[in-house]
């Protein structure tokens, strides 16, 4: 059920920042849903490995790096998931963190434990 619960935090957050930021859009609605399933099983099983491989870098900028990551992997998806295009990296770093941030809020507001 949280797996779920988090995947739909994401897809909102996703669609948010569709609306928000130039640069990115989900032509059906329905993508946004694969977008949010995608960043879900990234942050669920690849991330931990990516944060470990990038901890000396993390550990010198601050942990800054990992915006960098989160930014190149919306940017990823954007060229791989037909319907949900980014155009540049900064708007790819701006989605990345805006969907970071209401990800953060939505869990802070509703108690999700994830």
């Amino acid at each position: 059920m949280k797996i779920i619960l988090h995947w739909i935090i994401i897809s909102i957050a996703v669609l948010v920042s569709a609306q928000i930021i130039n640069g990115i859009s989900v032509d059906p609605l329905w993508v946004v849903l694969i977008v949010g399933a995608c960043l879900t099983l990234f942050n669920m099983f690849i991330k931990p490995v990516i944060n470990i491989l990038t901890l000396p870098l993390n550990i010198v900028t601050l942990g800054l790096f990992s915006l960098v990551v989160n930014g190149l992997l919306f940017w990823y998806l954007g060229t791989f998931i037909k319907g949900f295009s980014v155009s540049t990296f900064s708007a790819a770093f701006l989605g990345a963190l805006l969907v970071s941030i209401i990800n953060w809020i939505l869990k802070k507001v509703f108690h999700f434990d994830f």
